[in-house]
C-alpha cells in the first residue's frame, strides 16, 4: 500500500490501539502513547530454553524445561500473558488483525538480536485446522508472520505444514492431556520445500505442545534448528 493510500485508510477507517481498543492517538501511530505502560515485557534473567522469565539469576532453565525436555532448540516469547490477554483475544478472535503490525515492530526491537542469532531460513506461523480456519476468517499466527517478514525480510512459509487433525482447544486442556490432543495433528504437505533452520510463530506459548508437536514432524522433514517466538507466555505447568 502506497503512503497515501495508507493515509487515507486510516482516516477513515481509524487504527485501534491494541491496549485500549480505542482509535489510536496520535492518528499515525500503532499505539496509544498512554497505553504504552500498560504492557510487560519478559525480560532476564530468562529460561536458556523457551524463554520464560525464571527470577533467580542462577538458573539457566524453568522448572518446565527441566522436568519436560522439548523437541525445539530455543525460544522467546514478548509480553506476559495478563498484561495482553485481552489485546490477544480480541487479535485472535474479533478481527483486530491489524495489531498484528504493533506487535511485529515490538518483537523486531526487543527480539530482534535473537531473531538475528538463529539466521532462519523461514517463519513457520502454526497452522489452523481448515474448520477453524473457515470459522475465525484468518489465520492469527500467519498475520503476524507476514507483518514480521516485511520487517525482517525473512520469508514466511505459510503451505508447508498443515494442520490435519481438529483439536480441541488448548486452553480448555490441563497439561498432561495436551500432548494426547495434539498427537498427529501436523502433516508435512510439500516434500519439495527443504529447510535447515526455522522459526515457528505463534501467539502464546505455556507448556510448549503445540511448538513440540510441530517439531517432531518438521524434525522428520529434516529441519535441523527450530526456534520460536510468540507474543505472550503463560505459567505453564
Amino acid at each position: 500500500m502506497t503512503p497515501f493510500l495508507n493515509t487515507l485508510q486510516t482516516l477513515f477507517f481509524p487504527r485501534r490501539c491494541p491496549v485500549c481498543d480505542k482509535p489510536v492517538k496520535p492518528w499515525n501511530a500503532l499505539i496509544c502513547k498512554e497505553c504504552v505502560s500498560a504492557l510487560r515485557y519478559i525480560g532476564p534473567p530468562r529460561c536458556m530454553k523457551c524463554g520464560k522469565y525464571i527470577g533467580e539469576n542462577e538458573k539457566e532453565y524453568c522448572s518446565d524445561c527441566l522436568s519436560h525436555p522439548h523437541l525445539y532448540d530455543s525460544g522467546r516469547a514478548l509480553f506476559s500473558y495478563r498484561s495482553v490477554s485481552d489485546s490477544l483475544a480480541r487479535f485472535k478472535y474479533h478481527g483486530r488483525q491489524e495489531y498484528a503490525a504493533f506487535y511485529a515492530a515490538c518483537i523486531a526491537e526487543y527480539l530482534g538480536n535473537f531473531i538475528k542469532a538463529c539466521r532462519a531460513d523461514a517463519l513457520v506461523p502454526v497452522p489452523l485446522h481448515k474448520s477453524r480456519l473457515r470459522k475465525r476468517g484468518y489465520n492469527q499466527a500467519l498475520v503476524l508472520a507476514k507483518e514480521l517478514s516485511r520487517i525482517t525480510g525473512i520469508p514466511v512459509y505459510a503451505d508447508w505444514i498443515g494442520r490435519v487433525k481438529k483439536t480441541v482447544p488448548m486452553k480448555d486442556l490441563p497439561a498432561a492431556e495436551r500432548q494426547n490432543n495434539l498427537k498427529k495433528a501436523f502433516k508435512i504437505l510439500r516434500n519439495d520445500v527443504k529447510l535447515n533452520t526455522i522459526i515457528i510463530i505463534d501467539d502464546i506459548y505455556t507448556t510448549g505442545s503445540t511448538i513440540d508437536a510441530m517439531s517432531h514432524e518438521l524434525r522428520n522433514a529434516g529441519v535441523e534448528h527450530i526456534h520460536f517466538v510468540t507474543l505472550a507466555v503463560g505459567r505453564g505447568i
